[in-house]
């Protein structure tokens, strides 16, 4: 069995993170390809190393002073270099690619942007390699390019992959006995330039790589030993979910289950591969494992319970809308005009509200985007909803289960929280409620209760 680690960013914060890690890499000789992000936060108010290039490179493009964010990025890299005795020359070259990027020539801002960026993940993965060789473990940094993984050129700052990344990644040529160190979180174009992932794109490398090289088992090292069916922050002593589906996993990571990215499960189910989550600061608990539905069998009717309320919705009545020819084809090509992608879409014979990520649209295209609706469709209402939240309920064994709808929506109920819309899909393995956002954290938590409080 070979296996593909990943570590997040507090994993890799520093030098005294970046020991546990050598001691999981070296532990386990199945434990093969390693794939890195960049260091994130040491404490709570520290900042993480994207964001820190992000301000970097946002200097450089207002021309302002960007010495001492410059010098800020660099010594954490040192500090981490230090502690393991990595060679100066070695160490300069890393110094010197950050130094760089403030002169390079890019295609444009949004190619600078990604530029920057990628190079957190691209230099501690070389740092990570250079510190495992100082300390006997054979190790080879692998860039992306080296190793094909390609993306579009449609949005360099939130690309998608190209299908050749595969072939190219089941031609790559490497010696058992060495580890590889990847990247996490960008890829390339066919012209040559850095492209990166959304945030959360080392988890979708992970599950690249590990399809590409035939990995059986993709381990997720991050800083929590299981993901739990709730929040842990709002409850105490959350249950562990030990098991769960990959669509289990991508419609509660959709709605605010941050431990692993939702987009990052696509390429895992490609190549039937494992996950499993575990949690750097303790290795030898058993974590959860992410499996293809028919290995899943749990004891609840429900999984676990996520939120988020990063969404805004438009709603329209108009009398006869079901019976407008092109009607909602109008409105979704306004909402095309202006940028806007569509997350759900419930309807009515006369109704019709469209729910969308609000980080897409600042006001004053709100305000642009309604009055040109108003005017190709002149509904009789319509009405924008500003703190909009979505709560999803999954589990597996809600497709079975008679009544698992009452018992989601009696707790709401009984707690006076007024629910906006619900929505099931064909899969009938997720139920979708549409909530004010004053409500998110007691709804979640009284359907918790309902299911998990016994445990």
């Amino acid at each position: 069995m070979s296996k593909l680690v990943k570590f997040g960013g507090s994993s890799l914060a520093n030098s005294e993170q970046y020991a546990k890690v050598i001691n999981i890499i070296s532990e386990d000789e199945q434990r093969k390809v390693v794939v890195v992000s960049a260091p994130g936060k040491r404490f709570d108010d520290d900042v993480k190393i994207t964001d820190l290039l992000i301000q970097y490179a946002t200097q450089v493009i207002n021309n302002d002073d960007y010495q001492a964010t410059l010098d800020e990025i660099i010594s954490r890299y040192a500090e981490i270099a230090n502690a393991y005795e990595v060679d100066e020359g070695e160490f300069s070259g890393i110094k010197d690619t950050f130094t760089k990027l403030a002169k390079n020539n890019y295609k444009n801002d949004e190619y600078l942007m990604a530029s920057f960026k990628a190079n957190g993940e691209r230099m501690n993965a070389k740092l990570m390699a250079a510190v495992l060789n100082s300390r006997g473990i054979k190790a080879r940094f692998v860039d992306p390019k080296e190793a094909g993984i390609v993306l579009d050129d449609v949005n360099p700052n939130a690309a998608n992959l190209l299908d050749e990344t595969y072939t190219n990644l089941g031609n790559f040529e490497y010696s058992d006995d060495e580890k590889l160190v990847f990247p996490g979180f960008f890829g390339y174009t066919k012209e040559g330039n850095i492209a990166t992932f959304a945030r959360g794109g080392s988890d979708i490398t992970g599950s690249i790589v590990a399809t590409g090289l035939h990995i059986d088992v993709y381990e997720n090292f991050t800083d929590v030993s299981s993901i739990y069916a709730i929040n842990p922050h709002l409850v105490d002593n959350p249950y562990p979910i030990t098991k769960m589906s990959y669509r289990e996993m991508r419609e509660l990571a959709y709605a605010g289950f941050s431990v692993f990215n939702d987009e990052a499960i696509i390429p895992a189910i490609k190549g039937h591969v494992t996950i499993n989550v575990k949690n750097t600061n303790r290795p030898n608990d058993k974590g959860t494992l992410i499996v293809p539905e028919d290995e899943v069998n749990h004891s609840h009717v429900i999984t676990g319970i996520s939120a988020d309320d990063r969404f805004s919705a438009l709603y329209l009545h108009s009398y006869l809308l079901n019976k407008q020819i092109g009607g909602t084809l109008t409105i979704l090509s306004i909402f095309k005009k202006y940028g806007i992608s569509y997350e759900h879409m419930p309807s009515g014979i006369d109704d019709l509200t469209i729910i969308f990520d609000r980080n897409q649209a600042s006001d004053d295209t709100i305000h642009a985007l309604c009055k040109e609706i108003s005017k190709a469709i002149h509904p009789d209402k319509l009405e924008w909803i500003h703190n909009y939240a979505l709560i999803m309920v999954v589990g597996e064994n809600m497709a079975v289960s008679v009544g698992s709808i009452s018992q989601i929506i009696r707790p709401l109920a009984e707690k006076k929280i007024p629910i906006n819309m619900i929505n099931q899909g064909a899969s009938k393995i997720a139920i979708m409620i549409g909530i004010d956002q004053e409500y998110t954290d007691e709804a979640v938590v009284s359907i918790y209760n309902q299911f998990f409080k016994e445990d």
